[in-house]
């Protein structure tokens, strides 16, 4: 009687037929199960504090006879093979969690309450999402605070903005294997079409590869002989394309492109008895003129200036006699022309444009700095910078200070033959290769003004880094000395994704 005047007091609750009576379409009790199906919160946490949902059988014909321990096996069958909405509180409290997976509750329809205090949650570009969520859920949260980092510490996890993740980062990542060794890289654009030159002494050769857009790769165009080149410079002046081609043994030469026959053909030798171990080409406009510098590193050479006329480049000025220069670099600072030239005997030498002589003249050194390899120049906002590297001895940044360089950063960078500025969109990057280890890519901060690690590259033995936009890939070229040349590719990350 007990149990009958319960039964009685259930179906009076639910409103449903008297007890004795057959029941057809009842609604049955919601009975408590533990969620196991794959999208709650106790598949991605079997260990989290989670309640019991309520599960609805739905409506079901059966009677009181074919009830086992107050259920509808029907009911129960159809009630496992439906979806089952999430409606009830769901707790991860203090479990100590320090982030959630992204999207965690996107699976669960209905969520009325959500419990995640007493966790130490660290509020960076993983809990971006969580942010993103709260300001669109109407689930009910209470307050929820950050442990970490030290400048969200304390700070309530729904008053954080958007803008307060720094989430946007870069990375270098191999694009193309070029399956041979290489000294020098040289991009260009000629015919509208986007190319790069490179020294390759082991296969006595300047190779010119030509970029395909359609397949997102270089591929070979033509090839120099240079049976020991050391860099091969391609000049676009006047709607023609000349390289000059620069040779440790058996004299330098300049080619030109040859659209009859859709060959180089060499036109010009350059003077061997001034350039006797080139090193480095720069070339340049100055009030029109079009100008290439060699820097020579032999004991009895110069480094030498050479003009373009109507029949081809000639010698216009001897530079820097006798002091085996390493490298050569153009600037313009202050509307003025400026050549810097480094040396493994002295410390590097400025020389300014004087515009009534249309010559080079001496004008100072680069500080007490002596056996520089390379020196290259960049710009941040008006300031100029140059970047000195050595190969013993620590590499140096120094800024100009409107008469002279001053020393700004110092980088460790024993064996280091290139030390190559560039920048991609508004980043600025410094690639610092050595013979003895990685290559080091530093990015620039302008707060501190200096340049802090970024990403190590491993390429051995690199002789020069070159970047090259080629229309939506940005490419990082890195010729080895030792090894197969590589090609980067600059990508943007999003750490919330």
């Amino acid at each position: 009687m007990a149990l009958g005047r319960a039964r009685g007091e259930w179906g009076h609750r639910q409103g449903s037929v008297p007890l004795g009576q057959p029941c057809h379409r009842l609604l049955l009790p919601q009975v408590h199960r533990e969620q196991r199906h794959p999208g709650t919160l106790k598949g991605h946490f079997p260990w989290a504090q989670v309640p019991d949902s309520p599960v609805s059988s739905g409506g079901v014909s059966c009677s009181p006879g074919t009830r086992r321990g107050g259920s509808c096996p029907f009911a129960m069958a159809r009630a496992k093979s439906r979806p089952r909405p999430l409606s009830s509180p769901r707790s991860l409290a203090n479990n100590n969690l320090q982030t959630l997976p992204r999207d965690l509750f996107k699976p669960l329809d209905i969520l009325s309450d959500l419990d995640l205090r007493g966790n130490t949650l660290a509020c960076d570009c993983k809990i971006k999402w969580l942010v993103e969520w709260l300001e669109s859920t109407n689930t009910t949260v209470p307050a929820i605070f950050c442990s970490s980092p030290g400048q969200f510490e304390g700070q309530r996890i729904r008053d954080l903005a958007l803008g307060d993740f720094q989430c946007i980062t870069t990375d270098f990542v191999v694009h193309q294997v070029l399956p041979f060794q290489s000294v020098s890289a040289e991009p260009f654009t000629y015919a509208s079409d986007l190319y790069v030159a490179l020294a390759q002494p082991g296969a006595s050769s300047c190779a010119v590869l030509k970029w395909d857009y359609v397949e997102r790769k270089l591929r070979d165009f033509d090839r120099i002989p240079a049976h020991s080149a050391v860099h091969c410079k391609p000049i676009v002046a006047q709607n023609q394309l000349y390289v000059v081609v620069a040779q440790l043994f058996g004299g330098s030469y300049i080619y030109r492109w040859d659209t009859a026959v859709d060959k180089f053909i060499k036109i010009q030798d350059i003077d061997s008895q001034k350039t006797r171990k080139p090193n480095d080409i720069e070339a340049f406009q100055i009030e029109g003129d079009w100008y290439f510098v060699i820097a020579d590193s032999s004991k009895a050479g110069s480094t030498s200036l050479y003009r373009l006329n109507q029949n081809g480049f000639y010698s216009h000025q001897a530079l820097h006699a006798w002091h085996r220069d390493t490298d050569v670099e153009y600037v313009e600072n202050d509307g003025k022309p400026r050549l810097i030239i480094s040396s493994s005997s002295q410390a590097p030498v400025i020389y300014q444009w004087n515009r009534a002589q249309k010559q080079f003249t001496a004008q100072g050194e680069v500080g007490e700095m002596l056996d520089v390899q390379m020196v290259k120049h960049f710009k941040v906002k008006r300031d100029q910078f140059l970047c000195l590297s050595r190969y013993i001895g620590d590499s140096k940044v120094v800024r100009w200070e409107g008469q002279r360089f001053v020393e700004l950063q110092t980088l460790p960078s024993r064996g280091s033959m290139v030390m190559q500025p560039f920048s991609v969109e508004q980043r600025q990057y410094l690639a610092l290769g050595s013979d003895f280890s990685f290559t080091h890519v530093y990015l620039w901060e302008e707060e501190k003004q200096k340049f802090v690690k970024f990403q190590e590259l491993s390429v051995q033995a690199p002789r020069a880094f070159r970047y090259v936009p080629a229309a939506d890939v940005q490419l990082l070229l890195a010729p080895s000395f030792k090894a197969n040349t590589l090609v980067y590719r600059h990508v943007v990350v999003d750490l919330s994704l």
